[in-house]
């Protein structure tokens, strides 16, 4: 389904936070450790579908658990796939075909960069650099990948979504 896509990021308590995409027919939720820069890694990922690499690979550890966004640009739209995997400590150089495909949808990049944006900027509002910092403990707020994906977006897609800048 295209043009109905919903993602949230909300921190869940000291070091967990949960992670929600959905479009009009079904919907992934995955408690994501911060064992990774998880936020960090979407955001630059994402951004890195602006780029000449036709595929981005984003991994979140649900300890013990690997959840591993698949991201395959086929202009304007991108296909995202989800595999889940039951070790992330054994997973991370296996193929996806040998993972379980639990979610997928193709979207438009510019909804997906816009959605993704737009849950960073919420955890950024509601939270503030220094109480995710405090949240999320190991990792500080990724500004520079938020603002980076924006001014991406902004600059190629062309969204008529309303854009908000926020700030702490």
């Amino acid at each position: 389904m295209t043009g109905d896509l919903q993602f949230s990021w909300e921190l869940s308590g000291s070091g967990w936070a949960t992670c929600r995409i959905a479009d009009g027919a079904s919907e992934q939720k995955d408690i994501v450790s911060y064992c990774t820069d998880a936020l960090a890694d979407l955001l630059r990922h994402v951004a890195g579908l602006y780029g000449p690499t036709s595929v981005q690979r984003v991994s979140f550890d649900l300890e013990p658990a690997e959840s591993r966004w698949v991201l395959r640009v086929r202009d304007p739209d991108v296909s995202i796939a989800i595999y889940l995997f039951p070790d992330m400590s054994t997973s991370h150089d296996k193929p996806d075909s040998e993972g379980r495909l639990v979610w997928r949808t193709k979207q438009p990049r510019a909804l997906l960069s816009h959605a993704v944006v737009e849950a960073a900027q919420d955890v950024l509002r509601i939270h503030g650099e220094d109480g995710y910092r405090a949240k999320w403990v190991q990792h500080p707020f990724p500004v520079a990948a938020l603002q980076d994906l924006r001014r991406l977006h902004m600059r190629d897609d062309s969204c008529e979504l309303p854009h908000e800048v926020s700030t702490p």
